[in-house]
């Protein structure tokens, strides 16, 4: 079955060039297998960015609680302001609103403003905040609110409908839809 070879000139030799391409195979691997790593860790950090940027974008957001007309801002015609009262939504982090954004979409057309400038920082799901949206120019807080005339003209008025989207700095967005009462009735409050 096997065969003995006695010749010492037929025996299987490893030369020097046989060393030197297994020395470079070795090499080779170790360099793809280096390669392969660091591309592996940088598509992880990558992941992971992602990731923590699409979670923030789905959790930090805002929740409006209450939204109405303060008394004296409703008069047989138009509803001047809208305060809405809003709080962190369900998981979300800490939130400046400063760095949210308004996008107000009314009969009259489109207004995009930041928080006013006195806005507080939310921290945990107990803290409210009361953001003014002013919708004509007899408006009482019409200083401090932020400006959506651009988007009703000078008033909501009776059965007309005002799409708000709140956009957090991570991108987290709370849309609302509100419709004015048909008829307004004068000197009360109403909400929405």
């Amino acid at each position: 079955m096997f065969e003995t070879r006695l010749d010492e000139e037929e025996r299987g030799q490893v030369g020097i060039g046989t060393l030197i391409v297994f020395i470079a195979m070795v090499l080779v691997a170790a360099i793809a297998a280096g390669v392969l790593i660091n591309t592996a860790g940088f598509l992880q950090t990558q992941a992971e960015a992602t990731g923590q940027e699409s979670t923030a974008q789905v959790t930090d957001n805002l929740q409006v609680y209450t939204a109405a007309v303060p008394q004296g801002e409703i008069n047989s015609t138009a509803i001047a302001q809208i305060n809405l009262q809003v709080g962190l939504g369900p998981g979300s982090n800490r939130l400046d609103l400063q760095n949210a954004e308004i996008q107000v979409v009314g009969p009259a057309g489109v207004a995009t403003a930041s928080m006013a400038s006195g806005s507080t920082t939310l921290i945990d799901s107990t803290d409210r905040q009361t953001v003014n949206l002013v919708l004509g120019s007899t408006a009482t807080d019409s200083g401090s609110g932020v400006d959506a005339t651009a988007a009703t003209g000078d008033g909501l008025a009776a059965g007309e409908t005002l799409e708000v989207t709140i956009t957090t700095s991570s991108g987290g967005q709370t849309f609302e839809v509100y419709t004015a009462p048909d008829p307004l009735l004068d000197s009360r409050s109403v909400s929405l």
